[in-house]
């Protein structure tokens, strides 16, 4: 009907707004590269360029998450040591303990890669940026939330390679990347970075678009590689449709956990309600943006492709999940808040 609420102008913003909240661009890249690897993959001498390309731009990316995370910053956040520590928690222990338990499933319910996948996920960093956004959204301790995911960040380029090392060598799964290849492309780059950001630490963040661009090329460089791989050998005959919808309730389920999980405890051990929402955010995110380029790094290309599956899908959930939660949170009275995980 012309001049409804629904046509008008203002409508049209708000609809789209609230489709925004829902799809994560990134992830729309993703998908597209995803679909160009399938079609398109690189062969030859067209694939060993994409590695050389690949390997520099991961080393890049590292670098600027150092130079622009500023250390003090970090070590002033670690005195709210209940809340840090909470969250630390969250994201380095009970994760990794469900992603132990989803190994308990049956091949014949999830296939064994995938499986690997979410584990691989179970012990990834939190998400900075979309942790910070919706905590903020929901009205919680900002500051608490981006020291929080930036510690979980800056502990990930050590804690996740080891855990990878240690959980998949006694789960059996298969790993392709090296120590050396993790220093080289992981650690030193961000110790570098991080030994020259008094330096370029403040231009480096004044200029977000560059690290925007930079980081999101890495990761679409690092999905069409991967994907390129598994096409070209092979490796993703035996994922069918029923795989990705059984994927796709596994992690609405860890989630859900997680979500439950953090706000419980975060009134158990006595945190405010700002703090609470802080807890909630970020210790119930995984980062794709370091997850994509570290599967790369720590398993056979054959292997990154079907590891970094999961790590989309979740990505993909928290964000539709945790923007409906924020919302809620943000409308509701303290003594009314109850966070629905179903």
């Amino acid at each position: 009907m012309p001049g409804s609420p629904s046509e008008s102008p203002g409508g049209a913003r708000r609809a789209w707004s609230a489709v925004k909240a829902w799809i994560d661009p990134l992830v729309v890249m993703i998908v597209a590269v995803l679909v160009l690897g399938l079609v398109l993959p690189a062969d030859g001498v067209a694939a060993d360029v994409l590695g050389t390309v690949k390997t520099a731009a991961i080393v890049v990316l590292f670098f600027l998450y150092g130079a622009r995370m500023a250390t003090r910053e970090v070590w002033d956040g670690l005195r709210a040591w209940k809340l840090q520590g909470s969250m630390l928690a969250s994201t380095y222990l009970v994760f990794p303990l469900l992603g132990l338990a989803i190994q308990l499933l049956p091949d014949a319910v999830l296939a064994d890669e995938l499986k690997t996948g979410l584990l691989f996920l179970s012990v990834l960093p939190s998400t900075i940026q979309s942790s910070v956004v919706f905590t903020s959204i929901a009205r919680g301790n900002v500051a608490g939330a981006i020291c929080g995911a930036t510690v979980s960040n800056v502990l990930g380029i050590v804690l996740t390679p080891l855990f990878v090392a240690v959980l998949l060598s006694r789960t059996g799964g298969p790993l392709g990347g090296s120590a050396a290849a993790t220093l080289l492309q992981l650690l030193v780059p961000f110790v570098v970075g991080q030994a020259v950001q008094p330096w370029i630490g403040r231009w480096v963040r004044a200029h977000r678009p560059l690290t925007l661009v930079t980081d999101r090329a890495a990761i679409l460089l690092v999905a069409y590689a991967s994907v390129s791989e598994a096409q070209v050998s092979g490796a993703w005959d035996g994922i069918t449709w029923v795989s990705l919808v059984v994927l796709l309730v596994v992690c609405a389920v860890l989630l859900a956990v997680m979500l439950a999980t953090t706000w419980g405890v975060g009134g158990r051990i006595g945190l405010n309600r700002p703090d609470r929402i802080a807890l909630l955010m970020c210790g119930s995110k995984k980062s794709l943006a370091t997850g994509l380029p570290m599967a790369s790094v720590l398993f056979s290309p054959v292997v990154a492709a079907s590891v970094a599956l999961p790590v989309i899908v979740f990505h993909q959930l928290q964000l539709a999940t945790c923007a409906v939660i924020a919302r809620r949170l943000a409308s509701t009275e303290p003594d009314e808040v109850v966070v629905r995980t179903a």
